[in-house]
């Protein structure tokens, strides 16, 4: 698409946003289109001719909108399908510094990984220098490292192999705030399951293999989650379908909720945490479990609005109850 008659030329005003938690002033420029362009002009291509003049702002640093606090536009809304007038006045707002999502899950996932690594061999400085890579006595600290070495390659291969993303990018500063919340937790976990001082599950060999059993099977269950999520949404589309059970058994769990890779993530840190019998893992199943319980409402509501058809009986994230 290539715009026709005049050339370009941007109008700036200056407007002051608001915050919840604190006032801060933001540029918000408004952008008069001088030259026209096809009906059918996407607001994608819109970007892209707006880069072409300011290189700085690349695409997916830009939120073009309608209205200063409205929604950003999609890059797939047709300008003719949008309602503006013969002389179309988009709103701009800069999203700042932006990061590929498979960047930030590759560093935020690879953290706990070698981190959990770090206290299990007890490297130097960790632990008392008598303990440097000794091992532990109990063979319940070798499985749980196991478990959580399996549980983070699982996510990185995922990642790179499964995971089909609706959004290229997110804002830079998010791989600061995810990569504190799962290192962080990585840490205090590690510290405690591979201490010198470790204390093993109350029931013993019972309660770990129990909550083995549940760790993987809750493991194969979010893969074939992840994977039947795959399958819905050919590569390069943002299409949205409703997700339905398959044959794979583990998947009929959607006839009940509407996002099943959480409550089997949820079920796989419960066992984690009945193994572990440790406080710090029970701590950052907790807090997990609220945050994907923030996640599967709003895409139950998503679903919900987008589909007429959804079935009703899904919960987002635990059966008959949340």
């Amino acid at each position: 698409m290539k715009p026709l008659g005049s050339k370009f030329t941007p109008h700036f005003s200056l407007s002051l946003l608001h915050t919840h938690t604190h006032t801060c002033s933001k540029l918000v420029f408004v952008f008069v289109f001088d030259w026209q362009v096809e009906p059918n002009a996407t607001i994608g291509e819109i970007k892209s001719m707006f880069h072409k003049s300011h290189p700085q702002w690349y695409p997916a640093r830009q939120s073009i909108r309608l209205d200063p606090k409205g929604k950003s536009l999609k890059d797939e809304d047709v300008l003719q399908h949008l309602p503006v007038g013969t002389t179309a006045t988009f709103y701009f707002r800069d999203l700042g510094a932006q990061i590929s999502w498979v960047t930030v899950f590759l560093t935020e996932y690879a953290g706990p990984l070698l981190i959990y690594l770090m206290f299990y061999f007890r490297v130097p400085f960790i632990y008392a220098p008598k303990y440097d890579f000794t091992t532990s006595k109990h063979w319940v600290v070798h499985l749980a490292c196991m478990c959580h070495s399996f549980h983070y390659v699982k996510r990185l291969l995922e990642t790179l192999f499964v995971h089909r993303f609706s959004h290229g990018t997110m804002p830079l500063r998010n791989i600061f705030k995810n990569c504190t919340y799962y290192w962080g937790f990585a840490a205090w976990m590690a510290y405690y399951i591979n201490h010198p001082l470790y204390t093993p599950p109350t029931y013993g060999e019972q309660q770990i293999r129990l909550a083995l059993t549940v760790f993987l099977f809750c493991q194969i269950g979010n893969f074939s989650i992840h994977i039947a999520l795959r399958n819905l949404r050919p590569p390069g589309s943002k299409t949205r379908k409703i997700p339905y059970p398959t044959k794979n058994p583990f998947t009929w769990i959607f006839l009940l909720v509407s996002c099943p890779n959480y409550t089997y993530e949820l079920g796989s840190w419960l066992g984690f945490t009945l193994m572990t019998q440790c406080l710090p893992v029970a701590a950052f199943t907790l807090v997990g479990f609220i945050q994907m319980t923030v996640w599967a409402k709003g895409k139950h509501r998503s679903y919900l609005k987008e589909f007429r058809d959804y079935p009703t009986l899904r919960s987002p994230i635990l059966p008959f109850i949340l």
